[in-house]
């Protein structure tokens, strides 16, 4: 049995696109978490970053490759063809590579890399991607393009429900082949109590991008305190290479009111703790680990009634919705619990106990290991993909 003593531990390739510690970057350290132990964990990052030293934490090997990625920099005429030129130099040396290491299973973590779907299944491996893409307000011909690679794919998960109709939506219709787990969040190690008697302080946990509303946030603010609120705003994360146009934009918004950048932390939970209100301000998201954290951490959490955040969020039982890209909207719904403050508080205290109950890492570790091994067994008696070749 794996992972019994003495035992010889199949290999999992996973494959990552970024080695920051965002959202879909965590969650593939719960992924390793729950698979290391049961199987040797190699992971590929296309460069070095934070990420590494949390992968060797849990036990994975952790080797630096680099491969394309999928950016929106690059859906013009001249980006694709950079594109195209970076997947033919990258994939015979992801080939090699996986021949060299002769993996179980090939666990491609988003569709933002679609070269390691093609590897995998070139050396005749069992392929899993892991979506935790949601993209709506694209061009409806790029997201079937987007789509296409994962018909490579054994096994295609989503992280909520909204994602997995994403899929169908852009054609991508397999019936039995995609399955929903939701993500596994880790807790604070200890929660602070919400017992302030003048709330007022707000946070929004994420990068620095027009997706994730952090302008609308500002703006809201702004409202409450022209409405007579004293509230103050934290913005906890930093800005994607590309989008400096979109901080200095903020920047230029909050200038003269209390609002604090504080870039890139981690851990979050010291600044949760802070808050008083979790804030997220999303005009998409496919998940939405900062409002289970919010929840986790004992936090009132006001979050925009979008894709998997109304999966997340029970409105009126364990937080607030309200509509996406409406900065009115939002300054309304956090004032009627700043006039409400025992209210607030008995959301906080449900939306801990349901994140608890619904976002555990237990559950979700189990859930990925369960996949991979049924895959990873699968893939030992398949039959030869049509474009497999044989190892060298």
């Amino acid at each position: 049995m794996p992972g019994m003593a003495g035992a010889v531990l199949r290999t999992v390739v996973v494959a990552h696109p970024s080695p920051d510690i965002y959202g879909s970057d965590r969650m593939l350290v719960e992924s390793v978490a729950g698979l290391t132990g049961h199987f040797r964990v190699l992971v590929v990052l296309p460069a070095g970053g934070p990420l590494v030293a949390l992968l060797a934490d849990v036990g994975a090997e952790v080797v630096i490759r680099p491969f394309p990625v999928l950016r929106k920099a690059l859906l013009s005429p001249s980006g694709m063809l950079r594109l195209f030129g970076h997947t033919c130099w990258a994939l015979p040396r992801l080939i090699r590579l996986l021949r060299q290491r002769r993996p179980a299973v090939v666990y491609v973590n988003t569709l933002t890399i679609p070269v390691w779907l093609a590897a995998g299944r070139l050396v005749r491996t069992p392929v899993i991607c892991h979506v935790h893409e949601a993209e709506e307000a694209v061009n409806p011909l790029i997201r079937r393009a987007l789509v296409l690679p994962l018909l490579l794919a054994n096994r295609v998960l989503t992280n909520s429900r909204s994602s997995r109709d994403t899929l169908e939506r852009a054609g991508f219709r397999r019936a039995g082949r995609v399955q929903v787990v939701y993500n596994g969040v880790p807790g604070p190690p200890e929660i602070t109590p919400l017992t302030t008697t003048q709330p007022g302080k707000l946070v929004v946990v994420g990068r620095l991008s027009p997706r994730k509303g952090t302008d609308i946030a500002i703006r809201a603010t702004v409202m409450l305190h022209e409405q007579g609120f004293s509230v103050s705003l934290t913005l906890v994360g930093g800005v994607f290479s590309g989008y400096e146009w979109f901080e200095t934009q903020l920047r230029g918004m909050a200038a003269g009111w209390p609002v604090r950048f504080a870039g890139i932390q981690n851990p979050v939970w010291p600044w949760l703790a802070e808050a008083d209100i979790v804030v997220v301000p999303s005009r998409w998201e496919p998940f939405g680990n900062t409002a289970v954290e919010g929840m986790l951490a004992g936090r009132a959490v006001v979050a925009s009634s979008v894709q998997g955040l109304t999966e997340i969020v029970r409105p009126g039982r364990t937080g607030l919705l309200v509509p996406p890209d409406d900065p009115a909207a939002l300054a309304a719904t956090i004032a009627t619990l700043l006039d409400d403050w025992p209210r607030a508080k008995a959301l906080a205290a449900a939306g801990r106990q349901d994140a608890q109950d619904r976002f555990s890492p237990a559950r979700y570790q189990a859930e990925i290991l369960a996949v991979v091994e049924e895959v990873g067994c699968a893939g030992t008696t398949s039959q030869r993909h049509p474009l497999a070749r044989s190892p060298d």
